[in-house]
């Protein structure tokens, strides 16, 4: 399991990002997370192939009235990369999650999940229920393999398994509904976790981790998960962008799948991609701290 730690000056003076770094060990790897602010948690957690940097525009939103933590998955940011794709698999980022929750004893939260953050993060919520409070869910699916993927995540897993060297800001960038807003100092900072294709092993393993097939390792963890939020009364709020042909009717599914998702507003995020936190970060941030207003807990 060889193991690279991305430099710290790669993260040196990166645009919107004045938070510390924070550390804690879980299986023998460095895992890095954002730490704002005080009161309830929120859990930010990111997909592929971003890291906690997508949340900057959000966090001092959240963080005036909450705690907000944000970690970076391993293989991403400033958490430590295993070099070897065998080392990457469903079930080491699920208990990357929940030994990370474990750790630093996280309780009553408000989990904020996209994309795998979505996947892992779900599936996390439904096996430590008592842990968390209530779901903010966007951008994101429960793939189970039992019906077809989509054509947009399809050509995705494609182009990502097939391009040696991926261009992680530009990825980013080519996913924004407004390109412009993109600048390459953002790019570079997206890039930054990754100074060369030995730090992007994660990063290109993950399309391949979604279940495509109903046997595939992940599948039934999935199956489970639905079966366990369609008996969800926690509140859950669920906001997909508008402009996403990888999760474009995902946001229907999770309405439809969980019984407290109908007591919330039908909120659709205008003119964004797939990483709507960086096109629309403030505006989600304020739609949260409503939604965890209106559900108080308890």
């Amino acid at each position: 399991m060889p193991l690279v730690r991305t430099p710290d000056e790669r993260f040196a003076n990166l645009e919107d990002f004045p938070y510390e770094p924070r550390y804690v060990e879980i299986n023998g790897a460095r895992v890095h997370y954002i730490d704002e602010g005080s009161g309830e948690v929120i859990l930010c957690l990111h997909g592929e192939p971003t890291w906690s940097y997508l949340y900057r525009k959000m966090i001092p939103v959240l963080a005036e009235a909450h705690r907000v933590i944000a970690m970076d998955f391993i293989g991403f940011g400033r958490s430590d990369k295993f070099t070897q794709r065998e080392d990457y698999t469903f079930e080491m980022h699920r208990s990357t999650i929940a030994s990370f929750i474990q750790t630093l004893d996280l309780t009553g939260i408000t989990a904020v999940v996209q994309d795998w953050g979505g996947i892992l993060g779900l599936r996390v919520a439904t096996e430590l229920p008592e842990r968390f409070a209530r779901l903010v869910i966007m951008n994101t699916g429960l793939p189970t393999g039992d019906v077809p993927a989509t054509e947009g995540f399809m050509k995705w897993r494609t182009y990502a398994t097939t391009t040696p060297d991926l261009p992680i800001g530009t990825i980013v960038k080519r996913s924004a509904a407004d390109r412009e807003s993109i600048t390459d100092d953002i790019v570079a900072a997206y890039d930054a976790p990754f100074p060369d294709v030995t730090y992007k092993t994660g990063a290109q393993m993950f399309p391949l981790l979604v279940p495509i097939e109903p046997n595939q390792p992940g599948a039934r963890e999935m199956r489970e998960t639905r079966e366990a939020l369609s008996n969800w009364q926690k509140p859950a709020l669920v906001m997909f962008s508008d402009g996403d042909p990888v999760t474009r009717g995902g946001d229907r599914f999770f309405r439809k799948l969980i019984p407290s998702a109908n007591n919330e507003p039908q909120i659709v995020i205008q003119d964004a991609g797939h990483f709507l936190q960086e096109e629309k970060g403030p505006e989600i941030a304020a739609e949260i701290v409503t939604f965890i207003k209106r559900n108080p807990v308890g």
